[in-house]
């Protein structure tokens, strides 16, 4: 089993809508598995059927038991977060604004204050509507260890993709750098790294491949939209050859990408003509590569 990870530096490259059509090409040697937990999109164009839902918890928040507080307002006065406002002659606990510190709890005279497990968020295991199981995850408003989740998502995916044999399993990361990236790329066979020859798609793509080669993870690149900026693209590919980065594929400016997504389709369905040729090709060149 090998785990295929599609990435970006910033949003906005096509690297959701690539995920999706790579799924639909694989058909049933596939798992796929969302961890853009931050900003989940992928199941807008496979329809999972949310088949199983768990709440996840991650870190502490802060809660007053009204029976016992006397209203010494000793926990406001050394919260930093500004988390414990007074309202209705009480004081009470900002689960938006409360870090989970215990700084308060520590500060209370009658130990009023408990630190319970905070609710970051649900994960599910779920089937799309292409008959593929997909684990994916939605990150609570507010909530942070998304790099947690994300993990999380990781492990259910593996245990479900070994007990249901499948041969790959492909991992829709979030763009950037940040915790939900490095916990993707925890423990991958291939990086897909999908850019666009912006002066932003250039910098961020040079960015995250320090991150992906400080992991010695191969890498492919695929540029998209490579026929807006001649120049840009010329730079990218001097850039992959330096590096030794596999160039997957180019992909032409195409408005059937957008058309696609209005339609809730991936671009193989939706595009019979050369989007559809070079994703193929893309998805086949992946395969060899990892053989």
């Amino acid at each position: 089993m090998k785990e295929i990870v599609i990435i970006s530096g910033k949003g906005g490259t096509g690297k959701t809508s690539i995920t999706a059509s790579f799924a639909y090409l694989a058909g049933n040697d596939v798992l796929v598995a969302d961890c853009d937990v931050d900003a989940a999109d992928l199941h807008l164009l496979l329809k999972p059927d949310f088949g199983k839902e768990e709440d996840f918890y991650s870190g502490l928040i802060a809660k007053i038991d009204q029976q016992y507080c006397t209203n010494c307002g000793r926990c406001a006065n050394v919260c930093r977060f500004d988390a414990i406002p007074f309202k209705n002659n009480h004081f009470v606990v900002d689960t938006i604004d409360c870090e989970g510190c215990a700084y308060c709890a520590k500060v209370c005279p009658t130990s009023a204050i408990d630190l319970l497990p905070a609710y970051s968020g649900k994960w599910f295991s779920s089937t799309t509507r292409l008959n593929t199981p997909m684990i994916h995850a939605h990150l609570g408003i507010g909530s942070d260890n998304s790099g947690k989740l994300v993990t999380k998502v990781k492990n259910e995916a593996k245990t479900l993709a070994e007990s249901e044999n499948k041969n790959y399993i492909l991992i829709d990361g979030s763009p950037g750098i940040g915790c939900p990236v490095v916990s993707s790329l925890s423990g991958a066979n291939f990086v897909v790294l999908v850019t666009e020859p912006s002066i932003s798609g250039i910098h961020d793509l040079k960015r995250i491949y320090d991150l992906v080669k400080s992991f010695k993870i191969k890498a492919g690149c695929i540029i998209n939209k490579f026929d807006i900026n001649e120049k840009g693209t010329d730079e990218i590919m001097e850039f992959l050859k330096n590096e030794k980065i596999e160039h997957i594929a180019s992909i032409p400016y195409n408005e059937n990408f957008t058309n696609a997504m209005t339609n809730a389709q991936t671009i193989v369905e939706y595009d019979k003509g050369e989007l559809t040729e070079i994703l193929t090709n893309s998805w086949e060149k992946i395969k060899g590569i990892i053989a």
